[in-house]
């Protein structure tokens, strides 16, 4: 059931843009979402005869990339555009949406660190080059970035992940948690790693390390719960040298680096679970339809109807939100308690929305031959990636507090 569209300000490139995002979302990540969400074993669904490498295809043979690596685009212009990709894409399935998003994640470090043969290995728009971004690590989780709290600064917290200078390299040994997205597939690595210990997290740095040099190992990809179209996995760090010019960020400037690539990393993930609540609200207003109880569809009872207004309701208050801090942080310094407010506020509704279409599918809800299970599990995962809500509503509450 198609909803009345209110958006406003798009222009006819952003609604072709939306019209192509939302055919390629409905025919091929839905369908290839589903399909390695049932894979027995994580490693099926990056093996080399894995439908994945062929969505990775269409997706560049559409051209949706060339939005990410854009510079010349009016930054306005681009965050209403990424708005619209991130939330068709994540409708049809949100760990596709992120595996093809993040896959870019290490171009705009790599054009930052100047550093002509990286550009040129890895920012070649007619390769195929995936990055991740290696950040939690085993004993660290949303500590490693919570630049707020006095742990940040406690140097008796000891990192799993250090690099040391050593002439003109670094060197780098340890071990990043098994929730880097993209890490068993990625090409290159955007690695936030301590480097002045004595510091605490605040001496962290970001190095960019390709993950075929000596000394990297990835074993099996994470088993979990939910979004398992999304690769996940360790990486092990083993006296890996890379050269100075690998360093992107520094400890002096690393705090404010982090809260940066925070904010704007829950802005997209705010934008992405918006097309999560989206794709729950649409099958339970097709369900209501469809399904028949006391001789009548189930949307004509009135307790489904109040359902469908409150999931309605929360879904359009989240995109309005997201949307909005979007646009701020195009052209604006970055606001970390506005990117927390949307992230927070959208992964909540994309789980309770999903909940709730859940309980409007009754015991089908729970059987995989409908969708709603899976969108459950999907949700959940998000109120946990890219910061625990709960630790990124400290940081926020602290930055409302101006502290």
């Amino acid at each position: 059931m198609q909803l009345p569209d209110i958006d406003i300000g798009l222009s006819e490139e952003d609604l072709a843009v939306r019209e192509t995002c939302h055919r390629f979302a409905r025919d091929v990540l839905r369908p290839v979402g589903r399909e390695l969400d049932r894979l027995q074993d994580p490693a099926q669904v990056i093996a080399r005869d894995s439908v994945l490498w062929d969505v990775f295809r269409q997706y560049r043979e559409l051209g949706l990339h060339e939005v990410f690596a854009d510079t010349t685009m009016d930054p306005a212009a681009r965050a209403r555009m990424m708005c619209v990709i991130n939330e068709e894409l994540s409708w049809g399935d949100v760990g596709l949406a992120i595996t093809l998003g993040l896959s870019q994640f290490h171009q705009p470090w790599v054009e930052q660190s100047g550093d002509a043969a990286l550009r040129t290995r890895f920012c070649d728009p007619a390769r195929l080059t995936i990055g991740c971004w290696g950040l939690t690590e085993p004993d660290h989780g949303s500590d490693t970035v919570s630049f707020t709290e006095p742990c940040f600064d406690d140097p008796k917290l000891r990192a799993n992940c250090i690099a040391r200078k050593d002439g003109d390299h670094y060197v780098i040994n340890g071990q990043k948690a098994a929730w880097v997205s993209n890490g068993s597939i990625a090409d290159i690595a955007v690695l936030f790693c301590t480097l002045e210990p004595e510091r605490g997290f605040r001496g962290g740095c970001v190095i960019l390390v390709p993950l075929d040099l000596p000394g990297v190992e990835r074993p099996r990809p994470l088993d979990k719960i939910g979004q398992r179209s999304l690769n996940q996995g360790q990486i092990f760090f083993s006296d890996v040298r890379v050269p100075a010019s690998h360093l992107v960020i520094g400890p002096d400037v690393y705090p404010f680096a982090l809260e940066g690539m925070l904010c704007h990393g829950n802005a997209g993930m705010s934008q992405l679970f918006i097309g999560v609540a989206r794709a729950a609200l649409d099958h339970a207003l097709e369900y209501a339809q469809e399904r028949i109880q006391g001789g009548v569809p189930i949307g004509r009872h009135q307790n489904v109807r109040a359902r469908l207004f409150r999931m309605f309701t929360k879904v359009e208050a989240a995109r309005a939100l997201t949307r909005r801090t979007a646009l701020y942080l195009a052209v604006n310094p970055p606001s970390i308690q506005h990117a927390i407010a949307a992230k927070v506020f959208s992964t909540n509704t994309a789980f309770e929305v999903a909940s709730e279409a859940l309980q409007i599918f009754g015991g089908n809800g729970l059987s995989r031959e409908y969708p709603m299970e899976k969108l459950l599990r999907d949700a959940r995962a998000s109120m946990i990636e890219d910061g625990c809500n709960e630790m990124l509503g400290l940081i926020a509450g602290a930055r409302i507090q101006g502290f």
